[in-house]
Order: C-alpha cells, then sequence, then structure tokens
C-alpha cells in the first residue's frame, strides 16, 4: 500500500502525465514572498497555471514568466511601509528589558498589521479585481496566512486554501489545528524558557500564554471585523485558520519540542534555501 502511495504521488508529480490545475497565490510582501517565490515557480513548472494576486505597492514582487500577476490599487504608500517595517524592526533590536520589549514590540506589529490590512481592505474594494477573481475558474488558493486576507479571499471565492508559513505569534498555528501543547513542558514565545521548566517558570509560561490571547485578539481583531463583513456573517480567527486544507510549515519537525501534530500539517523546513552546485568530483 506504501509503495502504490508513493507511486501515485509521484505520477502526479510529473506534468506530462497529470493534468494542471489552475492556482491562485496570495503572498505576503517582503521576505515571506521570497520564500513561496521558489514554491511558485516550481508548481508552474510542473505544468500548473499559477496567478500571482499582488499590491501595486509592495516589496520584492515582480513580474516573471513563470507565472500571471494580477495587481490591485492600493492606498499605502512605499514610504509609508519602509516606516512601519524600520519602527517594527528598531524595536526588536532596542534590548528593553521584559515586559517592556513585548509591549514595545506589540506597539509597532499592531501599526504595522493595520497597515497591511489596509491593503486587504483595498483589494475588497477593488470590483473590477474581485470580477476577475471571480470568474477566473481557480482549483485552490496558495497563501501565506500571517495576515489572514488570503484566508478571507479563498472564503469569499469558495475555494480550498493551502498555508504556506513559518509560524504564527500566540502559537496559532498549533492551536488552530488543535495540536497539544502542554504549558508545563512546550515554552511559549517570549519566555526564553526550555522545555525543562522549574514551577515558577511554568507559572510564567501560563501567565504569557493567557497575555497571549489578549494579545492576538488585538492584532487580529481588525482583519477579523473585515473578513465578517466580506463573508457577510460572524467569523472567527479560529474559523478562518482551522478552514485550512494543507498547512505547509517552514520548518522542521526535529528542532521543535516534541508534540503530536495532524495530519495535514506537512513540514517543509530548508524549501526556501539556495541550492547549491554540487561538489565537482
Amino acid at each position: 500500500t506504501f509503495r502504490l502511495c508513493c507511486a501515485c504521488i509521484f505520477i502526479l508529480l510529473l506534468p506530462a502525465l497529470s493534468d494542471g490545475g489552475k492556482l491562485l497565490v496570495v503572498p505576503m510582501a517582503g521576505s515571506h514572498w521570497l520564500s513561496l517565490q521558489k514554491v511558485v515557480e516550481k508548481l508552474s513548472e510542473r505544468g500548473h497555471e499559477v496567478v500571482l494576486l499582488m499590491p501595486e505597492v509592495s516589496w520584492h514582487m515582480k513580474t516573471s514568466q513563470a507565472y500571471t500577476v494580477k495587481t490591485y490599487p492600493v492606498s499605502v504608500t512605499l514610504e509609508e511601509m519602509d516606516n512601519g517595517f524600520r519602527e517594527y524592526l528598531a524595536n526588536h533590536l532596542e534590548g528593553l528589558p521584559f515586559p517592556m520589549n513585548i509591549l514595545a514590540i506589540y506597539n509597532s506589529s499592531e501599526r504595522a498589521f493595520r497597515m497591511w490590512y489596509a491593503q486587504c481592505r483595498d483589494l475588497f474594494s477593488s470590483k473590477e479585481t474581485l470580477q476577475y477573481l471571480n470568474q477566473s475558474s481557480f482549483d485552490a488558493v496558495l497563501t501565506d496566512p500571517i495576515l489572514i486576507c488570503g484566508a478571507t479571499l479563498a472564503n469569499y471565492l469558495s475555494l480550498p486554501y493551502v498555508f504556506f508559513m513559518r509560524g504564527f505569534p500566540c502559537n496559532l498555528h498549533y492551536d488552530a489545528p488543535q495540536c497539544p501543547s502542554p504549558l508545563s513542558y512546550i515554552p511559549r514565545l517570549f519566555s526564553f524558557n526550555s522545555d525543562q521548566m522549574t514551577f515558577l517558570q511554568r507559572v510564567e509560561n501560563a501567565l504569557i500564554a493567557f497575555l497571549e490571547l489578549v494579545y492576538c485578539n488585538g492584532l487580529y481583531d481588525d482583519i477579523v471585523q473585515l473578513s465578517s463583513e466580506v463573508l457577510q456573517r460572524d467569523v472567527s480567527l479560529m474559523d478562518l485558520l482551522n478552514s485550512a486544507s494543507i498547512w505547509l510549515l517552514r520548518f522542521d519537525f526535529v528542532f521543535e519540542y516534541v508534540r503530536p501534530v495532524m495530519p495535514n500539517m506537512v513540514f517543509v523546513g530548508g524549501i526556501n534555501c539556495v541550492q547549491k552546485k554540487p561538489l565537482s568530483k
């Protein structure tokens, strides 16, 4: 049975023997896109028709012969994006003590997220873009879900969607697929603890997990509200995340803390690394 499954997968990966699908890619700009770009190009090589949806103002995203680019107008300028990122980066490098570092990072993150949410709102305000997407008969959506806009668009188009990502704040990439993450031995982000914690460190870990609920609600409140408006029904952050068909996680399982994972979670660590030429003999 295992050999049969492997043979089927191998056949599907051969462009000459399988029909390509039509894929809508909704990326995030910057370094996130640089990781996803290689995957998009490889999908195109294997016979899939790929359409990249990108704002008119973005970082690093350009046209290519490997895929079709569909742009939509946005109100955010490149200068505003650059300034927001500089502030975000400066807060990470400032070296403030805990919990001041968390508050500074949260405030700059919230401002940056609101700027990107404005681009998402511009997308759903573009009637021409939405008409194009509705008429294009896509088979699925591939998206970096950190800003949730791709998941919202996939729900709007009633399409299955695949996440390609490094991780979420607040442990959402494990909470949404309902993976157990016991606070007794899996440290939370910003705790800087190991998986062998003292009693007080475990208490600290539990407090951080509680505060993360407030943290993430603040970060994603605007996009959840926008999603509810677009989909014309009340949705939660978890509604948008746990409906993903596949989670492609851009890290290696062996470098993470041990925990069960769901069958639709696939670890693809190293997929974004530069492919070097083999050493000469």
